[in-house]
């Protein structure tokens, strides 16, 4: 998904440096790959928070018990975690900067993004 992801923002940028682009259409184009992007943002949202919830109830189960079996499980979800935020900040990122293409999009269509249609 980083590399697609990668991939498309570059295409866009490209895109943007064009002047003989429909950029009315391509931004309704760009909104639909944005849909997809934000999909996946909340779907690895959801597993980040439930791979925290999990690390923190296992350190938390671990100090009570000393039971070292959960240290070494709370390890294994730490090794998950960080790929996950790592990931996860990629989305963020760039679903942010898709916002900001979509706006020079409307831009050189001639649209206003912020009235009202």
């Amino acid at each position: 998904m980083a590399k697609r992801i990668r991939r498309y923002i570059t295409y866009i940028d490209e895109l943007l440096k064009r002047n003989d682009v429909d950029f009315a259409r391509e931004a309704e184009r760009h909104l639909t790959q944005v849909g997809f992007f934000m999909h996946e943002r909340l779907i690895h949202l959801i597993v980040l928070v439930l791979f925290a919830v999990l690390t923190v109830a296992t350190c938390i189960t671990f100090v009570v018990t000393d039971n070292i079996s959960l240290l070494i499980l709370a390890l294994a979800f730490m090794v998950l975690l960080v790929p996950y935020i790592m990931h996860y900040h990629l989305l963020e990122n760039s679903v942010q900067y898709m916002y900001e293409q979509y706006d020079r999009m409307l831009e050189k269509a001639g649209i206003d993004a912020f009235v009202n249609r």
